[in-house]
C-alpha cells in the first residue's frame, strides 16, 4: 500500500485521481490523505507502519520564497523536521527526502559536485540546505538512513501551467499552444540540467531500496548529466511543439531582465548516484519533452486558439540537447 499526503497549495486534485487510477491498475492500493505536514496532528499518524518516507513536500519555486521567505522556512524546515522526527520514531528503514541543486548556489565549477557547495541566493536554496544538515544530524545522532536527492530542473506531465510561479517548461508549452509571447529572463544563454520526471522516480525508488549506510547521511545528484541552454529549449520546444500546430513556427522569444535569485549555468555530476544506488537516466531531453508534449496538448483548455486541429506525435529523433 502506498500512502500519500498533499494540502494542494501547488498541486491538483486530479492529479492524485490520475495516480491512484495508476496504480489500482497494478493492484496497488492508494491511501491519500489531504493535509499540511506542518500540522502536528498529521505528521505522526502518516508515519506509523510505513517502511520508506518518500518526503517531496516543499516550496520549490526561488521567486516564491523571495516574496515568502518565512512561508517557504515554515514548509520546507519546519515540515521537514516534523516528518524526519517522526519517521525517527517509527524507526523506517529509509528516510528519502527532495533536495535541490539550488543549494550550489551561483559556483562556477561546473559539473555540478555533491562536495563542493556556493552560497545559496534565495530563501528556498537555503532551506534545501538546512534540510540537508538536519538530515545529516539524524544520520549520526540516530542512526536514521537518510539520502537528500538533489534535484536539477525536473520537468514532467501535470506541472502546472499558469500562475506567477509555473516552472519554465510547462509555462512556455502553454504560452506556444496558446499563440502567447515566451519570455526568457536574461540572455537565453543561461544554461540547465533538465530531468525528466521518470528518472526522478526511478531515483527515489532507488534510494529508499539501496540507502547506503552512510552515518552523515547521503547526498546525490538527480538529472540528465546534460547542458542546455534557455535558447536551445525554446528551439526544440518549438520545433517539435510546430508538428503539433504549424502556427508555433512564428513565434519568437522575448528577452526581459534576470531575475534575482536565479543561476546562470547549472549541469549535474551523476556519477555519485550512479555508483551508489544504480542510477542511470531513461528519458533524456527530447524524449522526456515528447511525453509531456502530448499531455499539455490534449489538456490545455486554452490551446489552440487558431482553430487548428491536434497532429498525433511524431516520432522520437532522440535529440540530447547538448549546449
Amino acid at each position: 500500500m502506498v500512502l500519500g499526503v498533499d494540502n494542494f497549495v501547488t498541486g491538483k486534485r486530479e492529479n492524485i485521481e490520475s495516480v491512484s487510477g495508476a496504480l489500482a491498475r497494478r493492484g496497488i492500493d492508494l491511501n491519500f490523505v489531504e493535509g499540511n505536514i506542518c500540522d502536528p496532528a498529521i505528521a505522526g499518524r502518516l508515519i506509523r507502519g510505513v517502511d520508506y518516507v518518500l518526503h517531496q513536500a516543499a516550496i520549490g519555486c526561488t521567486q516564491r520564497s523571495i516574496e515568502d521567505p518565512l512561508g517557504s522556512f515554515v514548509s520546507n524546515v519546519d515540515g521537514f523536521l516534523r516528518i524526519l522526527e517522526a519517521a525517527r520514531l517509527e524507526k523506517v528503514k529509509a528516510f528519502v527526502y527532495a533536495s535541490s541543486s539550488s543549494v550550489y548556489g551561483g559556483r562556477a565549477a561546473l559539473p555540478r559536485r555533491e562536495g563542493r557547495l556556493g552560497r545559496p541566493l534565495s530563501p528556498a536554496a537555503a532551506s534545501k540546505a538546512a534540510d540537508e544538515l538536519l538530515a545529516a544530524v539524524y544520520a549520526r545522532c540516530y542512526g536514521t538512513r537518510t539520502v537528500g536527492l538533489r534535484y536539477f530542473n525536473v520537468f514532467g506531465p501535470r506541472q502546472d501551467a499558469d500562475g506567477p510561479h509555473a516552472a519554465v517548461i510547462p509555462r512556455w508549452i502553454a504560452a506556444m499552444l496558446r499563440g502567447g509571447r515566451v519570455y526568457i529572463n536574461g540572455d537565453g544563454l543561461s544554461s540547465r540540467d533538465f530531468c525528466f520526471v521518470d528518472n526522478v522516480v526511478q531515483a527515489n525508488i532507488r534510494a529508499a531500496l539501496h540507502a547506503p549506510a552512510d552515518v552523515d547521511g547521503t547526498l546525490l545528484n538527480i538529472g540528465a548529466g546534460e547542458q542546455v541552454t534557455l535558447l536551445e529549449l525554446f528551439r526544440l520546444l518549438k520545433e517539435l511543439l510546430q508538428e503539433y500546430r504549424s502556427f508555433i513556427a512564428d513565434i519568437e522569444p522575448t528577452l526581459r531582465e534576470f531575475r534575482p535569485g536565479d543561476i546562470r549555468h547549472s549541469l549535474a555530476s551523476i556519477e555519485k548516484a550512479r555508483r551508489l544506488i544504480g542510477y542511470a537516466p531513461t528519458h533524456h531531453l527530447e524524449a522526456g519533452l515528447r511525453i509531456a508534449l502530448g499531455w499539455y496538448v490534449a489538456h490545455d483548455p486554452l490551446g489552440a486558439p487558431r482553430q487548428e486541429s491536434v497532429r498525433p506525435p511524431p516520432t522520437d529523433r532522440r535529440h540530447r540537447g547538448h549546449a
